[in-house]
């Protein structure tokens, strides 16, 4: 499972065109932490996957995903937004949360 939650963490970094480093930053760990985390070499805490699910605007199973529908959920995710900052970051990342929590409530009105 590790392996898959790390190709899905650098297909959806790559794809948004962040460095590690910027990554790192935005989920408050090393950047070193989080090349291990990438790369696979380390098991990745379920608070940084819940963190990288916010920064990417995706659910947390997008980064469970190993079939083709991984692809799919990774590239409609992916963004890039120019000139971010730090601080700035962590608000998308709330910002982001709510809309994710807004959709799954409005799922659970629908049925």
């Amino acid at each position: 499972m590790d392996k898959i939650i790390a190709r899905n963490l650098k297909k959806l970094r790559e794809a948004s065109r962040y460095t590690q480093q910027e990554m790192a930053h935005a989920l408050s760990i090393t950047r070193s932490a989080y090349s291990n985390y990438e790369s696979g070499e380390r098991e990745v805490p379920y608070e940084v996957i819940e963190k990288a699910s916010d920064f990417f605007g995706c659910d947390m199973a997008a980064l469970f995903e190993e079939n083709e529908n991984a692809d799919a959920l990774i590239f409609a995710s992916a963004f890039r937004i120019e000139g971010i900052m730090p601080e700035d970051a962590v608000e998308i990342m709330r910002f982001k949360d709510i809309v994710k929590s807004y959709l799954k409530m409005d799922v659970i009105g629908a049925k």
